[in-house]
């Protein structure tokens, strides 16, 4: 059987449960369907069904790199305060304890410890954006935590070791945000957010050895620490980015969410 390669893709995921709520200003009614509209086109424009999707979300994060491996993940309702509808919302994709044991193997292969986790259910770093790419939750999902640490450099030495299951027909999605301050988040001031996007777009499209270095040195990004009070949004970029070896990158959505300039960027199409 011929398996296609797959890309490595980084999504910005809204903004907790958005794609089923309005939002008050500076937001509005029909805020997020830009994104959602993207995040909707991405499995007819895969280069093939893929056997299965490893998502790193931001909303885990583990002493090392922990891998889901529960056959069939449950719902983690890790938001708070939202109408009743968004704790009904359900998410019933398989896991792939035999694509997970392959993640752990090559982590190792690497030098890299790595832990598995066989209780843990879908985050809404995952569940949220995957109900709209994959809505009949046909597509085996394996999750990936990030480390607790959140060293960029080894992000991008994880992505890296975990590229050859793009090869095996594993789609490497990163689940963040390219913004993520929630206190300013609705003040609709986007100027300092246009700064770290434009820098951010400028440094994920370039050659891969000046974008991973980019990377590595995000703070010193124009806004940067404006944009990420805390990074744990911007490392699944990390990730994706050394998963995506050799493939140039490219800014795949873009648009103010709020007066927010947000992004998501993709590699290997």
């Amino acid at each position: 059987m011929t398996v296609t390669r797959q890309p490595a893709l980084y999504i910005s995921h809204g903004g907790g449960p958005c794609f089923w709520i309005d939002f008050p200003p500076p937001f509005g009614p029909g805020a997020f369907d830009g994104l959602e509209a993207y995040l909707a086109g991405i499995v007819e424009r895969l280069p093939a069904r893929p056997e299965a999707f490893l998502v790193i979300s931001a909303h885990w994060e583990g002493a090392m790199p922990t891998v889901g491996t529960a056959p069939a993940p449950g719902m983690l309702f890790d938001y708070y305060g939202f109408p009743k509808i968004t704790y009904e919302l359900d998410y019933p994709a398989p896991g792939a304890p035999a694509i997970a044991a392959e993640a752990r193997r090559l982590l190792d292969e690497a030098g890299i410890r790595s832990a598995a986790d066989g209780e843990r259910g879908f985050d809404h770093g995952v569940f949220v954006p995957f109900l709209i790419i994959d809505p009949d939750a046909a597509i085996p999902v394996v999750t990936l935590s990030l480390r607790q640490d959140l060293d960029p450099a080894a992000h991008i030495a994880i992505g890296r070791a975990l590229a050859p299951l793009r090869d095996q027909g594993v789609a490497i999605v990163g689940s963040g945000n390219s913004y993520h301050n929630l206190r300013l988040f609705h003040d609709g001031d986007g100027r300092q957010s246009r700064a770290f996007d434009d820098w951010l777009t400028a440094t994920a499209t370039a050659a891969p050895q000046a974008r991973n270095a980019g990377l590595t040195e995000w703070e010193r990004a124009p806004s940067a620490r404006v944009c990420h009070p805390r990074e744990e949004h911007l490392l699944p970029l990390m990730v994706v980015a050394g998963a995506a070896g050799d493939d140039i990158g490219r800014r795949s959505y873009g648009e103010p969410i709020g007066g927010k300039h947000i992004s998501c960027f993709e590699f290997g199409f």
